[in-house]
């Protein structure tokens, strides 16, 4: 792969542009066939890739040009005319697609270290609702205390996952590196875990400009916010006292609901009523109002069956647009997920074995678990045929590099076409998230977000070269695996 920089016709310094010329022909020639290392390439605004075979999601040209703009796709096509002031990038024998987009992902997100808990720290004494000392001369907290700090730390719907994305880092590189552009940033805490925001893994570098004090960069990341409230039924409460099982998760999540829905009614009398005392708002319930009156889906972190239905009858209970993360028995609910019209986002992370069970000390899956994981590479394509909206998300997976070879098993085992899958990982996810205007596919005036591959994408031999996001070339040199793995997506419990 080689890139070259086009004649200008515009050359108001010829010894400026026959140096730049010859550094960038020297760096593409110091450059190894595999990689276009984007360490090495000039700063400019515009770079085609030419010669390659264009899969745009919605058509496939067998050989053309992209072009890329100021961030935007300018052009494509089979004759799309390289301009003269474009880097270009040899294209032959390899495919541009646009780049992927992951609809789940709560490692784009840096949350808040977590408060104390006076339920960690509260005495029998304290619970019991008196109010002592403890060893350090400090009160000790009250049964309500500890109760008011873990509703604060399940009810966080007004924690917004755009002001609090990540611009780079390990995390972020190993993501673009497996051809993931594009993340649907998740808050990680709570009951009620916020909204989520579409956003780009890698952020611009800073421009020099000695006019401002320093640039926006996290409005050069998000595409969308917010897209969805999120919710999850597995907070495990935390700590003694309600909700401490999956039953009393539940019982919050309507209550919260039932009290956003009141205090909706609320705020409307007492705006009229301002010679009557004040009701008691809960600030944290406004959030949901979006949510309630339809202007916002409600994501419900949903894998097995009945999770599913559960979540789908809350949703017709509050009136609720709902989008159904995890998905392991989305096939079983098609149908009810078609009548909702609800989407659905799979996860292609399978739930992790048990620990330890039974004091043997080695891991184990129970029967029902294994069946799963034997039939969620169908699912995707049980959906398709049910007409149902659906995308994908790595969340769980210790590796990004597994998402498209995950995807790829609904591909070869499971009946789903190449097409349906890379629209699934491209256009259905930009319009579960409101942005297909923005984002998807490779099209004139969409964000230039692409990826230069060789070999076919769900092939398992495909190996990716380049990656633009925002119409640069990013570094996608591997980056040390994370320390642990990630947090279990929807999937079934064991």
């Amino acid at each position: 792969m080689q890139t070259r920089k086009s004649p200008s016709r515009r050359q108001s310094s010829p010894l400026r542009s026959s140096l730049l010329a010859a550094a960038v022909c020297a760096a593409a020639a110091a450059l190894p066939f595999a990689r276009l290392d984007a360490r090495q390439m000039p700063a400019v605004s515009v770079y085609a890739i030419e010669g390659a075979k264009i899969v745009t999601a919605d058509a496939t040209i067998d050989k053309g040009t992209v072009i890329m703009r100021d961030g935007l796709i300018d052009a494509v096509g089979a004759s799309a005319a390289v301009p003269p002031d474009a880097v270009v990038v040899d294209g032959s024998n390899m495919t541009v697609y646009p780049g992927l987009i992951d609809m789940s992902n709560t490692a784009a997100v840096e949350m808040p270290a977590a408060p104390p808990n006076p339920a960690a720290q509260g005495t029998a004494e304290g619970r019991g609702g008196g109010r002592g000392r403890g060893g350090n001369g400090a009160p000790t907290p009250t049964w309500a205390d500890a109760e008011r700090a873990k509703r604060e730390a399940l009810l966080n719907p007004d924690f917004d996952a755009a002001s609090h994305v990540k611009l780079e880092g390990a995390d972020m590189q190993r993501l673009a590196a497996a051809g993931i552009t594009t993340v649907l940033a998740v808050p990680s805490a709570g009951l009620f875990r916020g909204t989520s925001a579409l956003v780009n893994v890698v952020a611009p570098p800073d421009r020099d400009d000695v006019s401002r004090v320093a640039g926006y960069r996290r409005g050069e990341v998000v595409i969308a916010s917010p897209v969805a409230e999120h919710v999850t039924f597995a907070g495990r409460g935390g700590g003694p006292g309600y909700p401490a099982a999956l039953l009393g998760d539940i019982a919050f999540v309507r209550q919260a609901f039932s009290d956003a829905q009141w205090q909706k009614t609320a705020r409307t009398w007492a705006a009229s009523h301002t010679n009557q005392p004040r009701p008691n708002f809960e600030p944290a319930l406004d959030a949901l109002a979006p949510a309630l009156d339809r202007r916002m889906p409600v994501s419900f972190e949903a894998g097995e069956f009945r999770e599913i239905l559960r979540a789908l009858a809350m949703a017709k209970e509050f009136n609720l647009d709902p989008i159904i993360t995890g998905g392991i028995e989305a096939d079983q609910a098609a149908a009810d997920l078609k009548a909702a019209n609800a989407k659905v986002i799979l996860s292609v992370a399978v739930p992790q074995a048990e620990e330890g069970r039974g004091g043997r000390g080695n891991a184990e899956v129970p029967m029902r678990v294994q069946r799963m994981h034997q039939n969620l590479p169908k699912v995707p394509a049980a959906l398709d045929k049910a007409g149902v909206l659906y995308a994908f998300s790595s969340e769980g997976l210790q590796n990004p590099a597994d998402f498209v070879k995950d995807v790829a098993r609904a591909v070869h085992d499971g009946g789903l076409t190449e097409q349906q899958a890379l629209r699934a990982l491209t256009v259905n996810a930009a319009k579960i998230a409101g942005a297909a205007d923005r984002v998807g596919t490779l099209a004139k005036g969409q964000i230039a977000n692409a990826l230069l591959v060789d070999g076919d994408l769900f092939s398992g031999q495909a190996h990716i070269k380049q990656v633009f996001i925002g119409g640069r070339p990013v570094d996608i040199t591997p980056a040390p695996p994370p320390g642990n793995g990630g947090r279990r997506g929807g999937g079934a419990r064991n």
